[in-house]
């Protein structure tokens, strides 16, 4: 790990910069769009723009890196960032937030593929499961720390929006003025919808699922604390409960991973983020009880994301995987459009507490359905299994297809050390 640290904290120093950034603004437009008096159905559709963008720069990015480069596609996309970030002050109207939404999660897309690649390249064989998890860490604080940074100005004013802009800014130097030369830039061509599906139905479904689980959570538990009356404090302790969650569970879940058969896993770790949200929905006008369901369910969503690529690596040959993460980020995305409209709508029909039973029951089916899998086919063996590698909802292909390579040279090496020696 520290040899990690040692060759890529600028980089990853820069991520983190731009993930106070991101996190900030998520959280901060909830608040700011509840002052405006914009209705939680406006806000849906203004938080799903950003997955709507994300997506696509995750498809368009790579050909424009091949066309110009890391570096010039790096800079441009952030700057674009910085400037929108100003934008959402001077224009708070709906439709126009929900553009600045779609460039936004176009241009954090392109820069996390641009800068994962980078972080790729300066790993080697023996580092790279130390680099995701050091990566994932670094993600994840960023977006916690961004939290505390909510109570630093008025949300109905301009200097919260100033601050983003200018770390997002500030997270290029350190970046560009010290990465390795650009390497060579290439992904690999998506598998079929219809063929991941028959590798693995519980990964595309789960995976589709979570999408729209997740994208509810970082888009729209800004806009359900504001609709019950939380204070801004309150709001930057709930947010930050939602991803400490989802760190510090992430490793014990992993670690079991390997040990267990994955679908009682998934259906164990579905099932009781379902039980969080049903008591936070229940019980959640008591803000320590609130914190403690953000936290369980904040647990249970973003190591699912990882222990579903786990899973469905576990039915593919090492050769499919890399091609089995293009699909499984695209239908992870398209789950990530829906996510917040629906959870919008639920909001509207049956008040705040939709948000909850939105995240609690698409949690329960995931859960379920991994019971239901259970009952169609035998596990693989643990010498089988494709090693777990934590990956965030909000990483780019890049990532995810860095975290398959590493299944694969974990899963060549215990298999070379578990061959017998040959007599010579």
């Amino acid at each position: 790990m520290l040899q990690v640290l040692r060759s890529s904290w600028p980089l990853l120093l820069g991520m983190g910069l731009l993930m106070v950034g991101n996190g900030l603004q998520g959280t901060l437009l909830g608040v700011r769009g509840g002052i405006e008096g914009f209705s939680t159905f406006e806000m849906s559709i203004v938080m799903s723009a950003y997955f709507l963008g994300f997506l696509g720069g995750s498809r368009l990015a790579p050909e424009l890196i091949r066309r110009v480069g890391h570096v010039r596609v790096f800079a441009a996309l952030g700057s674009f960032i910085s400037a929108v970030l100003i934008l959402y002050p001077s224009i708070t109207e709906p439709w126009a937030w929900t553009l600045l939404r779609v460039i936004i999660g176009f241009c954090f897309s392109g820069v996390y593929v641009t800068a994962e690649s980078w972080l790729n390249n300066s790993a080697t064989n023996e580092t790279r499961g130390q680099a995701l998890s050091l990566y994932m860490i670094v993600q994840m604080a960023g977006i916690v720390s961004a939290q505390g940074l909510l109570n630093l100005g008025d949300p109905s004013g301009f200097i919260l929006f100033v601050i983003p802009s200018v770390l997002v800014s500030v997270s290029f130097a350190p970046i560009l003025l010290s990465v390795n030369p650009t390497p060579a830039f290439d992904t690999a061509k998506p598998m079929s919808l219809l063929q991941l599906f028959r590798f693995s139905p519980l990964g595309f479904v789960g995976m589709t699922l979570m999408g729209g689980v997740f994208s509810a959570q970082f888009g729209m538990a800004s806009v359900y604390a504001t609709d019950i009356g939380l204070s801004v404090a309150q709001i930057s302790l709930f947010i930050s409960a939602i991803f400490l969650g989802g760190l510090v569970l992430q490793f014990p879940i992993g670690w079991a991973s390997d040990r267990m058969d994955r679908r009682l896993l998934i259906m164990i770790v579905a099932l009781a983020g379902g039980a969080a949200g049903v008591l936070a929905a229940v019980a959640g006008g008591v803000f320590a009880v609130l914190l403690i369901a953000a936290f369980l369910v904040g647990g249970a969503v973003n190591p699912l994301y990882s222990l579903l690529i786990a899973y469905t690596n576990d039915y593919l040959a090492h050769e499919d995987m890399a091609a089995a993460s293009g699909g499984l980020i695209f239908v992870n995305g398209v789950g990530a459009i829906a996510g917040p409209i629906v959870t919008g709508w639920m909001m509207g029909v049956i008040g705040a507490q939709g948000f909850w039973i939105f995240v609690a029951a698409l949690m329960f089916i995931v859960g379920g359905y991994a019971a239901y899998r259970m009952t169609q086919r035998p596990a693989p063996s643990a010498d089988e299994t494709a090693a777990y590698a934590p990956v965030m909802a909000t990483a780019s292909p890049v990532a995810v297809e860095v975290a398959q390579e590493w299944a694969i040279e974990t899963a060549e090496e215990e298999a070379s050390e578990s061959d017998p020696p040959r007599a010579a």
